[in-house]
């Protein structure tokens, strides 16, 4: 019974909170099955929790802002239960759909302000974009953000490093936040111009200056919202939560974001934990007051068990009335699934959405014409990490589209050798047939990808965590529109503005001395295409399958 009475004094504790607020309110998972995860319902969850401080945690939302209402919900209950609670996130929380990109993340603010969030780090997508805009979204925060490890212009960090929390049991919680250096390759380089993220050797010791700062200042718990990951991707350069919690000493536990791994430890049984993404689950630290120590840590599962904080949830539905409203009509209908997976899929692959996408994009500029080389030397290349999800056959929406493409970039042109473009593609690569961002989905172009060979890593790119090919070994590009490919011919490719300006993998992108911006938002020019040259069916004979672009051996 107390656990129902405990969720009625939520619902009681929230309407009352309503009443005082609404006046001012006018006017894929990485590794799943590797790493451990002790994942419990509510109902498993000890109804007395008097003596213990709880730290809840969240990262990498991604817009999924109906799971604020139960992580307020939470809150209030174990509160109920006799737990002093700390709700934390680990970054992320700024884009990812519709719901929350269409403000530039302020929404997901307004969202995390009212569900009761105390302390955050910031996650790459936060910077997404660019760094006055997420500015001007701190300023309307009520919880706390830091994060040690990124430094503006004058080389101080761009948040507070650290946050101490004393709880009324006088038990004192120390956090401080770390992000993962890959933002300065995953966001437009472009929109951060004049930040520096720590990587590679300078990583560590920040980190621990952190921790023997919180342990002077007396704190009994040091905790990390690390928004760092476990991916593949990230161990050559130790960018991994693990390799962080191998290289300093004195941190109890990292609460992990970024790859979205369901985890409650790490393989060699790091204290380190992630929920995955949108609310797949709420992470539970749970503190005895009177020892001062981590007793356990574990996953809730969000289902149907948590019920909603109401005034959360009203606001969460305005939200998403408002958005669909807007983006919820029907453009287009697909005979076909469109791959938009991350692996297998358009990190790892050719895929027929890769290959809309991309034949949107090369149309979009041939149609308007002027380029300064032939229509044959014309080809396309996105990203597979800007590609952020399927879209299931049936009807199509703007929503549907936007949530795929959710970044706003824009189709920008840029000229390059035959010898550059083949760099960009064996950079991009590299990892193949292991999940990259980076991986190129492309239009006009048939490539060979030969991954019984190593990688020739050169020296790195300036301001990157990815690296030169010191040599061409796993990359033969087979034709250009039908025609022998040549190193000394110029080609204009066809990219988003990320890319353009460097990111992710494509420095000689950025490094290009002629391009431009078109100002079409891809968005945009993936439905113009679908309606105008498709006739707004998208066929199982123009995109069952993928083209036959990429080749992997």
């Amino acid at each position: 019974m107390r656990h129902k009475n405990g969720f009625r004094r939520v619902i009681t504790l929230v309407l009352a909170i309503a009443m005082v607020l609404s006046m001012s309110l006018v006017p894929q998972t990485a590794h799943a099955a590797e790493y451990k995860a002790d994942v419990k319902s509510i109902a498993n969850v000890p109804n007395d929790l008097s003596g213990k401080t709880i730290i809840l945690h969240t990262n990498d939302v991604h817009g999924a802002i109906e799971g604020y209402a139960q992580a307020a919900a939470l809150k209030y209950e174990f509160k109920a239960r006799g737990a002093e609670v700390i709700l934390a996130d680990v970054g992320d929380f700024s884009q990812g759909s519709p719901y929350v990109s269409t403000t530039k993340g302020t929404d997901a603010i307004t969202m995390m302000n009212f569900a009761g969030y105390d302390v955050v780090t910031l996650g790459n997508h936060e910077f997404d974009y660019g760094y006055e805009q997420l500015k001007n979204n701190l300023s309307r925060a009520w919880f706390k953000t830091i994060c040690a490890d990124v430094l503006d212009k004058d080389g101080k960090p761009v948040c507070d490093p650290t946050y101490e929390y004393t709880t009324a049991s006088g038990l004192k919680v120390g956090f401080f936040g770390m992000e993962t250096p890959e933002t300065q390759t995953k966001v437009n380089p472009a929109l951060i111009k004049g930040i520096k993220f720590l990587s590679k050797a300078e990583l560590y010791p920040c980190a621990q200056e952190q921790v023997n700062k919180l342990k002077a200042d007396g704190c009994d718990v040091i905790v990390c919202l690390a928004h760092l990951g476990v991916d593949d991707e990230s161990a050559p350069d130790g960018h991994r939560s693990v390799d962080l919690y191998a290289k300093t000493t004195g941190i109890d536990i990292i609460l992990d974001g970024h790859s979205h791994t369901v985890m409650t430890e790490g393989l060699n049984g790091e204290p380190v934990q992630s929920t995955g993404t949108k609310f797949e689950n709420i992470g539970m630290v749970v503190i005895d007051n009177k020892t001062k120590k981590i007793e356990s840590n574990y996953l809730v599962k969000v289902d149907d068990g948590i019920v909603k904080a109401p005034v959360i949830e009203a606001l969460s539905k305005s939200i998403l009335d408002r958005v669909d409203a807007e983006y919820g009509v029907e453009f287009a209908k697909s005979e076909v699934d469109l791959n938009g997976k991350k692996a297998p899929g358009v990190r790892t692959q050719e895929t027929n959405l890769g290959d809309l996408i991309t034949d949107a994009l090369k149309w979009s500029v041939l149609k308007e014409g002027g380029l300064k080389v032939k229509d044959d030397h014309v080809v396309a290349i996105t990203n597979g990490g800007g590609i952020r999800a399927s879209i299931d056959a049936g009807s199509v929406t703007k929503k549907d589209l936007n949530t795929v493409l959710p970044f706003g970039n824009t189709v920008s042109v840029v000229y390059i050798t035959g010898a550059d473009l083949l760099e960009a593609l064996e950079a991009s690569t590299f990892s193949a047939p292991t999940a990259v961002g980076g991986f190129p989905q492309v239009s006009g172009i048939k490539f060979t990808v030969d991954t019984t060979k190593p990688f020739a890593q050169g020296e790195a790119y300036p301001a990157s965590t990815y690296y030169k090919p010191a040599a061409i070994t796993r990359v033969t590009i087979d034709s250009v529109n039908g025609k022998p490919f040549s190193l000394t011919d110029k080609y204009a490719v066809v990219t988003n503005n990320f890319c353009a300006a460097g990111g992710d993998t494509y420095f000689v992108f950025g490094n290009a001395s002629e391009q431009f911006d078109t100002g079409i938002v891809m968005d945009e020019a993936v439905m113009d295409y679908v309606k105008t040259e498709l006739g707004g069916n998208i066929t199982a004979k123009a995109y069952g399958t993928a083209k036959g672009n990429i080749v992997i051996k």
